[in-house]
């Protein structure tokens, strides 16, 4: 008769293996050590011996590796998603990257893949909701930002041992994207339109947007004390937010948050720029400091009008009342003056790209426009400034000039004698 296999005790922290009243092997293994200081050890069973030591042996692997789950309660992708947002990305990136993931969490990730678990999610998964979301009308552009948006959670949920092995976001492969080529105004429609806003209320706003490639949210945030007429320059410090709103009717009414008569403002007013790049000076080309001493009149005049009415809040462009400018009508004033000036129809944004583009025509070294566009890296050069009609002349005449350079005097001379 065969002695049955005895449980012997092991030293502290080293794994055992033993056939269990089941008449199966089971095994323990210390991968480390759980929040309340007591030690991890998991359990697993198999039906031969053999099998169980090779689990054994790869889960003592894995633990030497660090590549183990932590101990704890297994995550559906919709769980996780949702912790992420709400508890590690809200309070460290910015209030449009936030916005942008929640878009992405809510819309669109948790109803195509949050049923999920966690550790069992793959790159199939990922793909198939990609071309899902085309094929229900996103573009692809959409799909790809919904890429980006897994891919950083996911990496987040790998650094804390929520699953082990490759993010299937690194693994998946997202729909390519064709960048859009954005064609910059020429300068002869740039000075049409400078001369449209010269008497135009808020004028000055399309002159720095036009010649120093603001942001809108950084135009729109200036205040008076922020420029200096008397030298010539401006700081950027602050950018204007666009507002976000939430009901303050309960959602009875029915409508967009927006549009609610009650609606609640959930974001503040402005941010402050924080990066080293974006908090800059700026200096003030002559005509444009013109018109903004005329705009300072002007404004000065409104404040009269409006007496107790006005709210001073030192902004440079205001409405009627010394309000800051809304984003919203903002951007129509500006499509508007595309359509008084007859040009094109184009984004507020490309603005920024028709201005790095005169630094370009100008031939403005590459540290001075990163340092007037609040780049920290040279290669945002790239996606702003374009080869335009100007710049292509130039290049062609300095190409002629050097390889088919007119002779000098005395050399045709020596030419013929040769």
């Amino acid at each position: 008769m065969t002695d049955k296999p005895k449980r012997t005790r092991q030293p502290n922290g080293a794994s055992s293996i033993y056939l269990g009243k089941d008449g199966r092997w089971h095994g323990r293994v210390t991968v480390g050590v759980k929040d309340d200081g007591t030690p991890d050890r998991r359990h697993l069973s198999r039906k031969s011996r053999k099998d169980l030591t090779k689990a054994v042996r790869e889960l003592e692997k894995k633990r030497d590796e660090g590549n183990v789950p932590e101990a704890g309660k297994r995550w559906r992708v919709a769980a996780w998603l949702t912790y992420w947002l709400e508890e590690i990305a809200k309070d460290s990136v910015s209030e449009y990257t936030y916005s942008g993931y929640r878009v992405d969490v809510h819309h669109h990730l948790i109803p195509g893949v949050g049923g999920h678990w966690l550790d069992k999610l793959q790159p199939e998964h990922l793909e198939r909701l990609y071309k899902k979301m085309q094929a229900n009308g996103s573009k692809p552009g959409t799909a790809h930002h919904v890429h980006r948006t897994v891919r950083a959670a996911l990496n987040e949920a790998k650094k804390r041992r929520k699953f082990v092995g490759d993010s299937p976001a690194d693994l998946a492969k997202p729909p390519k994207v064709e960048e859009e080529e954005v064609e910059p105004y020429t300068v002869e429609e740039i000075r049409r339109v400078l001369e449209l806003v010269a008497d135009r209320r808020n004028g000055a706003r399309w002159a720095i947007a036009l010649s120093l490639g603001l942001r809108q949210g950084e135009a729109l945030g200036l205040k008076w004390s922020d420029v200096n007429l008397a030298s010539g320059t401006l700081r950027v410090r602050r950018s204007l937010l666009r507002p976000k709103y939430e009901h303050g009717c309960g959602g009875i009414c029915g409508r967009k948050p927006g549009l609610c008569s009650q609606k609640v403002r959930t974001n503040p007013l402005t941010k402050d720029t924080k990066s080293k790049a974006g908090r800059r000076p700026v200096g003030l080309p002559d005509p444009v400091v013109a018109l903004l001493r005329h705009h300072k009149e002007i404004q000065g005049k409104e404040r009269e009008a409006a007496q107790d009415h006005w709210n001073e809040g030192g902004w440079v462009f205001t409405d009627e009342f010394g309000r800051s400018l809304n984003t919203n009508t903002d951007y129509r004033e500006w499509k508007a003056l595309l359509r008084q000036a007859g040009l094109r129809e184009s984004r507020l944004h490309d603005a920024r790209h028709t201005a790095a583009t005169v630094l370009l025509i100008l031939r403005v070294p590459d540290r001075a426009v990163m340092a007037l566009m609040g780049w920290s890296s040279a290669s945002m050069a790239k996606r702003y400034q374009h080869v335009v009609d100007e710049v292509r002349a130039d290049v062609a005449d300095r190409v002629g000039g050097l390889i088919w350079e007119a002779p000098q005097e005395g050399e045709e001379g020596s030419a013929a004698a040769n």
